[in-house]
């Protein structure tokens, strides 16, 4: 059974057993209340088998063939267009025989990118949501930005679940971004106390979900949507914070009483902040928890086959060189040779980076050993030339990140190295106004395309993993230092600002 089915037969055994009734139990799996009985009915009859789909793996009878969907695209750009979907629907219908439902043309010309220019909210009566029944049955997760350490203290973000039956705070730790990998930390300490829930309740956060125009091809899905779909949680998403106003009102109380408790501790760091927060939680959840609707827990226990660390992960589709080597994050791993497959030049695997920073190979649920690859011989020629560099620069190149908002001040000691190692030119220095300052956009650029170079990589090369135009690769490559652009009003400036004095 798949993760998704041992979910419905849990939710199932709870409605059987009388502790979960039957319209919360539909809320939890995401069906109606109808449905809901129609499965129960279902189970009676024919036990856990019944949750298996009989029409899995075959082919609908009424499937609309390629060749009739493309037609329809092509007449809703064209002889229909600013037609919306349902009177596109009659026309095809009267004039040109084309029997569709308006749900199927719908769907058609949405995953084409052909929207409706009418559109329309149908009014919705809002009532409150009454709490979920069973402990671990829905949590809520976001994370609260905030100065948690005082007002003159740096600004980080807490990551916290909420129980929805209960209010309590199973699990919550502080991060310097909200970002996958604290989503990935919060999810692991909270399974690993407590169980897997059967659903999470989010925001529209980029983490949890692809949010992008609607005009454009619909992406796949998130790290974070891909390991809950592993662990057969699902995702609710909210359109409002009000919609989730349980954990919304819990980030306000932490705003308020967790300072206080932070500044009576001294605390100056994160990981100093997370030890008195993990302190702090049992008496919040004594004093403000509920309890809930029935005692048993719904939380699942991971199976013993299951590995948390191989799905708590992330996972980048990567095809493999004809050396059998792999390149991820400016790293090339070479991949050794095995008893099965000798050589996998030109397959399509996978490359694990755990949230300690370890890299794995799997291919097709296979584990591939591997090692660092050898470096290419430009990086040796360049070891002795112009672009020698120390392991002092090495350090600080592999220690920056490659977000816009890094540290601005590893940046300049790496610039500075750069200028020494590379002849000890005399930099010219950016002009006094601010606006002549590169931004943290340029320097990242320019970083990225100084460590390609120095890994002997060509300027095509260099443009083709970046993403980025040769002509910007060659003029970062050959800057001792990050350029910047000419700035509005000003009479013309040579464009290699930050190359060496003459």
């Amino acid at each position: 059974m798949t993760q998704k089915e041992q979910t419905r037969l849990q939710v199932l055994n709870s409605v059987l057993a009388d502790q979960v009734p039957v319209c919360q139990a539909a809320e939890v799996l995401g069906v109606s209340e109808r449905h809901m009985r129609r499965i129960l009915a279902a189970c009676r009859k024919e036990g856990a088998a019944a949750l298996a789909h009989g029409n899995r793996g075959r082919r609908p009878a009424n499937t609309t063939t390629e060749t009739k969907m493309t037609y329809v695209v092509q007449l809703a750009r064209t002889r229909y267009a600013g037609t919306n979907h349902t009177h596109l629907t009659e026309l095809l219908m009267e004039r040109e025989g084309i029997d569709l439902s308006r749900s199927t043309v719908r769907r058609i010309l949405v995953s084409a990118g052909v929207d409706s220019p009418r559109r329309r909210r149908p009014p919705r009566h809002r009532v409150r949501r009454k709490r979920m029944a069973q402990e671990g049955m829905l949590l809520q997760i976001d994370g609260s930005h905030h100065r948690w350490l005082g007002e003159q203290g740096p600004r980080f973000v807490l990551l916290l679940a909420v129980d929805d039956a209960t209010g309590t705070v199973p699990d919550a730790l502080f991060s310097q971004e909200e970002d996958t990998r604290g989503y990935f930390l919060l999810m692991e300490g909270l399974i690993r106390q407590c169980g897997i829930p059967l659903a999470v309740y989010s925001d529209r956060h980029a983490v949890f979900k692809h949010t992008g125009e609607p005009r454009q091809k619909p992406a796949g899905p998130t790290q974070f949507a891909r390991a809950m779909e592993e662990l057969g949680i699902r995702q609710i998403f909210a359109r409002s914070p009000q919609a989730k106003g349980r954990v919304e009102r819990t980030a306000g109380t932490f705003q308020d009483r967790l300072v206080t408790e932070l500044r009576l501790a001294g605390v100056t760091t994160i990981d100093e902040a997370n030890e008195v927060l993990h302190r702090f939680l049992p008496r919040f959840n004594e004093k403000f928890g509920v309890p809930a609707e029935h005692s048993s827990v719904a939380y699942r226990s991971m199976e013993s086959s299951v590995s948390l660390d191989q799905i708590l992960c992330f996972k980048h589709r990567r095809k493999v060189a004809r050396d059998n080597t792999v390149k991820y994050n400016w790293r090339t791993l070479q991949l050794l040779p095995g008893k099965e497959r000798p050589s996998y030049a030109g397959a399509q695997l996978e490359v694990h980076e755990g949230l300690d920073g370890q890299l794995l190979v799997q291919y097709r649920g296979r584990t591939i050993p591997t090692q660092e690859a050898p470096p290419r011989p430009g990086v040796l020629r360049a070891s002795n030339g112009p672009l020698r560099y120390g392991p002092g620069l090495e350090r600080r190149v592999n220690g920056v990140g490659s977000h816009p908002k890094e540290s601005l001040a590893s940046l300049d000691a790496i610039e500075a190295d750069s200028a020494t190692l590379n002849g000890g030119g005399r930099v010219r220095k950016p002009p006094a106004s601010p606006r002549r300052k590169p931004t943290p956009r340029q320097r990242v650029r320019w970083k990225a395309v100084q460590q390609a170079k120095l890994r002997g990589l060509s300027i095509r090369a260099i443009a083709r993993e970046l993403g980025i135009h040769r002509n910007t690769v060659r003029k970062y490559a050959e800057a001792k230092s990050p350029p910047m652009m000419r700035t509005r009003g000003r009479s013309r400036v040579s464009q290699s600002d930050g190359m060496t004095a003459a």
